[in-house]
C-alpha cells in the first residue's frame, strides 16, 4: 500500500538537515544558575526569553545557556514548579554572553503556570477546564516496576489498574471511571509523546505496554471527562493515557545517569489445601476403598515443588545532553525477570533516542522520537497452578524406578500395562519443566514532530507529526514426548505423542497528523486560541495459520518449521477532522469547545462518520476581587464539562461484511492421500455472520468539579462528580436461530456510570530539614445498566464469565436495572450450626420447586470505590516513601472452592483422586454447590503497596556527580476478608491465578 506522506516525511527531513547547515548564525547568549533559598542548584527549571520561543531548563548544577539571542532589551521568565516565577531584565550585545550569575527563586506551591499535557498540545494548569491528573517522574511509584501502568498505581482518583498476576510482564486492566461499555474495548487509548498507539495486543506479549521501558518516561497525564477527552473523539470513551518521555534541552550539560535494581521475590500467599496427612485422613474416612489404595506414602507440597525464589536484574544507562546545538537524549535498558513459577521468564531489551533541535532563529521545533524494543518470553501454562492444587500431596515427584523412566523420571498415573492413565492429572512439575512456551517480540515506535511558528505572523503555528509503531511477534510451544502432564494441551495419543505449535504475527501502524494553532492576545483581559487539523491512521494486522504438529521418539522434528495452512489479513482505518477554542477573559472565566469528526472503516458507508462535540466551562474565583487579597485562600476554581465520545473497537474490521472465513482443523475435509500413504485434508472455508447495521457506540459525559488550595496550597484538592450513559452499546448477543451465526456484534441499549472523585494533598511538615506531604485520592463509582433492547419475557440476561465445574456454566450476568457483571447465584441455605446445607437454596418464587428461576443477582465484581494513600517523608538526605491502595464493594468468585471442595472426585474417579481445599472443614460437600451464592466472598481489601528507603549519598567523583541508593518492599500486607487467594482479580473469579510476589528490591542510582 502506497502512503503518499512518506515522500514528505523524506522532503522534511532533507529540509532540517539543510536548516542544520544554515540556521545557526551567531548572535548572543545569555547563561546563569538558577539556585533555591539554600543555594543550592534546581535543576529543571525553565527559562525563557519573554516573546520568544528562545529557552531551556536547568541542568542538574541549576545551570543554563540560552544560545541565539538577538541584540536589544529582554526579560528572562524563570519557572519552577513549587517556586514563584521570575522575572529578569538583562541586555543582549551581539555575539556577546551575558553571565547573570546565581538567580533565586522563593518557594511558592501556586501551580497555577505549570505546563500541563492535554490533546495536542500543552495548557497552562489555570486555563483547563477538563478533569486532567499528572503524575511527574519524582512521584512515581518506586520499587520494581516492568510496566508503565505500574508507575501511577493508586496515585490518581478514578483511575483503577489491577494487575492480572504475579507472571513477569502480565496484563494489567485498567480502568478509568468504570467501564462504558459491554462487550466492546473498554481499555483506555495510550498516547505515546503524541502518537495514539493500537490498543490491541500483539502476539508473545503478555501486555504490550511491556514493550515501553518506565525508565525513558517523564510524566503521565490521564484525561478523565469529555471536556479533555473530546479531541481524542472516537477512542476516547474509555480515557485517555498521555506519556510523555525524557529528552534532552537545549544549553543542558552531558549528564550521564545510570540506574541498576536488584530484586528478589516470593510468593506471597499460596492457596490454602489440605496437606498429605490430613489429605490421607480424610479420604480414607470418605473415599471409597479403590481411591484408598491409590494414596501413596509421600508428603508433598506441590505449591512449593512449583514455585520458587525469583531474581530480576534491572539496568538502565542514559546519555543527555547536546551535539552542538542539537539537544539529544540516547537510552539503553536491560531487564531479566524470572516469575516465581518455575521456568517461567521474561527478557527485554530497550533502546530509545530523542533529538528536539529549535531551529530559524527558534520558528521550528522539532521532536524525533524512536523507542525501540526486543522481549523474550517463556511463558507457563496457568492450568499447571491448578495441577499443583490437584494433584494427591501424597505421591512422589519422581518415579521410585528413578529418573531414566520413559517418562523422564517424573511420576505419573499409569495403568497396569504402563501407560499413562485416561483422565488422570498429569504431575503439574512434568508439566512445566517439559513444556517449552517461548516467544520473541520486537517493536518499534517512532515519530518526527515539527512545530513551525510563522515568520510573518508569530501568532500562527504549524504542527505535523508523522509517526509509526510496527510490531511483530512470534511463538511456539513444544510439549516433549515425556510430557504427559500438559494441561490443556490437545494432545492425543498422550502416550505416544508430543506436540509443536507455533504462532506470528505482524502489526503496523502509520499515522499522519497536521493541525494548525493560532493564539491571540485581544486585549489586556482577554485571550484565545484555536487549533484546527487531520488526523489519517492506518492498522494492519496479518499472520500465518499453523497447524500443529505431532512427533514421537522416532520423528525427525526442527522446531520452527512452518506448517502453514493459510493466513488472515485484518485492515483498518481512521480519518478525522478536529477543531478547539479556547478562549479566557480576565484569567478567570474560561471557556473550551471541542468537535471531532471520525471516519471508520470498521462500519458500512452511511455509518463511519461520528461526530463527537464537548464544551468546558471554568471561572477562577480566586481571581474576583471579592477574594483577591484573601490571603488563607490560594486557588478556587469551578469547572464545568459536557461532551460526547464514541466507541467501535468490537470484533474484526469487517463484521458489517459478508465474507467467508478459514474453518477449524477439527472440519478439514480430506482429498487423498501422499507419496507415504498419509492422509491429506484441506481446510474448509464457511461463510461467517455479520451484521450491516454496526454503528457508533457513543458516551455522553456531564462533569463538574472544584480545584482549590489554602494555606499557600498546604492543603488542596480536587472534587469531581460526573455521569457517563452510554448509548448503542456494541455487544456481542444472541440472535434467533436460522442465521448464519447464532451470536452476532449488535448496537444495543445503555449503560450508566455516575461516581465522585476526590483527590486531597497536605503538606503537615516543610521545613530546612524535614518535609512531610500526603497524597490521599477516593472514588466512587456505580454501574447500571438500563437497557438491552427488545427482549422476549422472562429473559434474565445474558450470562457471562464462564467457571469450572460444569460445561458451559457462568457466573455472572448483564442484566437491566442491575450493575454489569453481577454474580447471578442461588441463595444458600444454613443450619442451625451455621454450616452451609448441601444443595438447599432459599425458594425465591415461592413455587415450592428450586431451579432457576430461583438464581438471584447478587453484588458485583467491580469496586464500588477505590483508595489511594502515598506518604513521602524527607530528612536531610534520607527519604521515605510509602504507597497503600484499597477497594470496597468488589466481591470474587472462589472457584477453587467451588470447584473442589467436595469428595465428588474421591467417590467417583477411578485410579486416582483429587486433593482438596481447606474450605471441605466448614463444608462436608459431597458434590458440587458451584452456583451457591456461599462462594461468592468480599473481595474489599487494603493493601500495602510499596515502601521505599531511599538515601541521597551526594557528590561522588565532581560537582554534579550524585549517588543515590534505595531498598524497597512490594506488597507488602494485604489485609481483607476474602479466604481465597487474592482479592483483587478483575474478571471476579478466583482460578488458577497466578500469586502476586512479595518483593524486595534493592537500587542504586548515579548520575555524573
Amino acid at each position: 500500500m502506497k502512503h503518499p506522506y512518506l515522500a514528505k516525511l523524506l522532503f522534511l527531513l532533507l529540509f532540517v538537515c539543510a536548516g542544520f547547515t544554515g540556521a545557526f548564525a551567531q548572535t548572543g547568549s545569555v547563561s546563569g544558575r538558577v539556585v533555591d533559598e539554600k543555594g543550592e542548584g534546581l535543576p529543571g527549571v525553565t527559562v525563557l526569553i519573554e516573546g520568544t520561543t528562545l529557552g531551556n531548563s536547568t541542568n542538574s548544577d541549576g545551570g543554563f545557556s540560552i544560545e541565539k539571542v538577538p541584540a536589544g532589551q529582554h526579560t528572562l521568565v524563570i519557572s519552577y514548579v513549587g517556586f514563584t516565577s521570575t522575572r529578569l531584565p538583562f541586555n543582549s550585545t551581539n555575539g556577546q554572553n551575558s553571565a547573570l550569575g546565581n538567580v533565586t527563586l522563593n518557594e511558592n506551591t501556586t501551580l497555577l503556570n505549570e505546563a500541563v499535557v492535554v490533546g495536542y498540545g500543552v495548557q497552562r494548569r489555570q486555563d483547563v477546564t477538563g478533569s486532567i491528573a499528572t503524575v511527574q517522574a519524582k512521584d512515581f511509584v518506586p520499587g520494581q516496576v516492568t510496566n508503565p501502568e505500574q508507575l501511577v498505581q493508586g496515585k490518581i482518583a478514578g483511575v483503577s489498574i489491577t494487575t492480572g498476576g504475579g507472571a513477569p510482564g502480565s496484563a494489567n486492566t485498567i480502568r478509568i471511571r468504570g467501564g462504558s461499555s459491554l462487550n466492546a474495548n473498554n481499555d483506555p487509548l495510550f498516547v505515546i509523546d503524541g502518537v495514539p498507539v493500537d490498543k490491541g495486543s500483539i502476539s508473545g506479549a503478555s501486555n504490550p505496554l511491556t514493550l515501553i521501558n518506565p525508565n525513558d518516561i517523564e510524566s503521565i497525564t490521564v484525561l478523565k471527562d469529555a471536556s479533555a477527552l473530546a479531541i481524542y473523539g472516537n477512542r476516547a470513551s474509555n480515557g485517555v493515557v498521555l506519556i510523555t518521555t525524557k529528552r534532552g534541552v537545549q544549553g543542558e550539560k552531558l549528564t550521564v545517569n545510570f540506574s541498576s535494581q536488584t530484586s528478589i521475590a516470593r510468593p506471597f500467599k499460596t492457596y490454602d489445601v489440605l496437606g498429605a496427612d490430613e489429605f490421607r485422613s480424610r479420604i480414607q474416612a470418605n473415599g471409597i476403598a479403590s481411591q484408598v489404595a491409590t494414596l501413596g506414602s509421600a508428603n508433598t507440597d506441590w505449591q512449593d515443588e512449583i514455585f520458587r525464589t525469583a531474581a530480576t536484574y534491572d539496568n538502565n544507562i542514559s546519555l543527555t545532553g547536546n551535539l552542538g546545538k542539537l539537544p539529544f537524549r540516547v537510552s539503553y535498558g536491560n531487564l531479566y525477570q524470572d516469575g516465581i513459577v518455575i521456568t517461567n521468564n521474561l527478557k527485554r531489551n530497550t533502546g530509545s533516542l530523542s533529538l528536539s533541535p529549535v531551529i530559524l532563529d527558534g520558528h521550528l521545533r522539532i521532536d524525533v522520537n524512536a523507542k525501540g524494543t526486543q522481549l523474550k518470553n517463556r511463558f507457563i501454562d496457568n492450568g499447571a497452578i491448578g495441577g499443583a492444587l490437584f494433584y494427591d500431596p501424597t505421591q512422589p515427584v519422581f518415579s521410585p524406578e528413578g529418573r531414566f523412566t520413559p517418562f523422564g523420571g517424573y511420576n505419573q498415573y499409569l495403568t497396569s500395562a504402563g501407560i499413562p492413565l485416561t483422565l488422570a492429572p498429569g504431575n503439574p512439575v512434568a508439566a512445566l519443566r517439559n513444556t517449552n512456551n517461548i516467544s520473541d517480540v520486537n517493536r518499534f515506535i517512532g515519530n518526527v514532530q515539527l512545530d513551525y511558528k510563522f515568520h510573518f505572523l508569530p501568532e500562527l503555528r504549524a504542527n505535523l507529526n508523522l509517526a509509526t509503531d510496527v510490531s511483530r511477534g512470534k511463538g511456539s510451544t513444544t510439549n516433549s514426548v515425556t510430557d504427559f502432564g500438559n494441561f490443556n494441551s490437545g494432545v492425543t495419543n498422550v502416550n505416544q505423542n508430543g506436540r509443536y505449535s507455533q504462532y506470528k504475527q505482524d502489526k503496523d501502524m502509520r499515522l499522519l497528523e497536521f493541525y494548525l494553532a493560532y493564539n491571540k492576545q485581544l486585549s489586556e483581559t482577554t485571550k484565545f486560541d484555536v487549533q484546527a487539523g487531520y488526523s489519517y491512521q492506518d492498522f494492519e494486522t496479518q499472520g500465518p495459520l499453523y497447524l500443529p504438529y505431532r512427533f514421537d521418539r522416532t520423528s525427525l522434528f526442527t522446531p520452527g518449521q512452518e506448517l502453514t495452512v493459510a493466513g488472515y489479513y485484518d485492515p483498518y482505518r481512521l480519518i478525522s477532522y478536529f477543531g478547539r477554542a479556547n478562549l479566557s477573559v480576565k484569567d478567570r472565566y474560561l471557556l473550551t469547545a471541542t468537535l471531532r469528526n471520525d471516519n471508520t472503516s470498521r462500519f458500512r458507508k452511511g455509518n463511519r462518520s461520528g461526530y463527537f462535540p464537548a464544551v468546558g466551562l471554568g471561572w477562577r474565583i480566586k481571581g474576583e476581587e471579592f477574594l483577591a487579597n484573601n490571603n488563607s485562600i490560594t486557588e478556587l476554581k469551578l469547572r464545568a464539562g459536557y461532551g460526547i465520545t464514541g466507541q467501535q473497537e468490537i470484533g474484526g474490521p469487517f463484521d458489517f461484511l459478508p465474507r467467508y472465513v478459514t474453518g477449524r482443523s477439527t472440519v478439514q475435509y480430506q482429498f487423498g492421500v501422499d507419496a507415504n500413504g498419509a492422509p491429506l485434508f484441506v481446510t474448509t472455508q464457511r461463510p461467517a455472520g455479520y451484521n450491516p447495521d454496526l454503528t457508533w457506540e457513543t458516551t455522553t459525559t456531564y462533569n463538574v468539579g472544584l480545584d482549590w488550595g489554602v494555606l499557600d496550597n498546604r492543603l488542596s484538592g480536587t472534587i469531581d462528580a460526573y455521569q457517563r450513559t452510554s448509548n448503542d452499546l456494541l455487544a456481542n448477543v444472541v440472535v434467533p436461530a436460522g442465521g448464519l451465526s447464532n451470536q452476532l456484534n449488535r448496537n444495543i441499549g445503555s449503560l450508566r456510570n455516575r461516581g465522585v472523585e476526590l483527590a486531597l494533598n497536605v503538606v503537615p511538615v516543610r521545613s530546612e530539614d524535614f518535609t512531610w506531604d500526603l497524597n490521599f485520592n477516593v472514588a466512587y463509582n456505580k454501574t447500571k445498566i438500563t437497557d438491552l433492547g427488545t427482549q422476549q419475557a422472562g429473559f434474565p440476561g445474558y450470562q457471562v464469565e464462564g467457571i469450572p465445574g460444569g460445561t458451559g456454566t457462568n457466573i455472572q450476568i448483564q442484566s437491566v436495572g442491575y450493575a454489569n457483571n453481577a454474580y447471578y447465584v442461588y441463595q444458600q441455605v444454613y443450619g442451625e450450626d451455621g454450616r452451609p446445607l448441601e444443595g438447599v437454596y432459599a425458594d425465591r418464587d415461592g413455587n415450592g420447586t428450586i431451579n432457576e428461576q430461583d438464581l438471584y443477582r447478587y453484588k458485583q465484581r467491580a469496586p464500588l470505590a477505590t483508595f489511594g494513600l502515598t506518604t513521602n517523608f524527607a530528612y536531610k538526605r534520607l527519604t521515605l516513601n510509602a504507597v497503600f491502595r484499597a477497594n470496597t464493594g468488589n466481591y470474587v468468585y472462589n472457584s477453587l472452592q467451588g470447584n473442589l471442595a467436595n469428595y465428588a472426585n474421591s467417590r467417583t474417579s477411578t485410579g486416582f483422586v483429587g486433593n482438596l481445599p481447606v474450605g471441605i472443614r466448614d463444608t462436608g460437600f459431597l458434590t458440587q454447590q458451584v452456583l451457591s451464592d456461599y462462594y461468592v466472598e468480599n473481595g474489599s481489601f487494603l493493601r500495602g503497596e510499596n515502601v521505599t528507603l531511599g538515601y541521597n549519598v551526594g557528590k561522588i567523583f565532581k560537582e554534579g556527580s550524585n549517588l543515590r541508593l534505595t531498598a524497597a518492599v512490594q506488597n507488602l500486607f494485604l489485609i481483607t476478608k476474602y479466604k481465597g487467594l487474592d482479592p483483587e482479580i478483575f474478571n471476579g473469579v478466583d482460578n488458577n491465578f497466578y500469586p502476586r510476589a512479595r518483593t524486595f528490591t534493592f537500587g542504586i542510582n548515579a548520575s555524573f
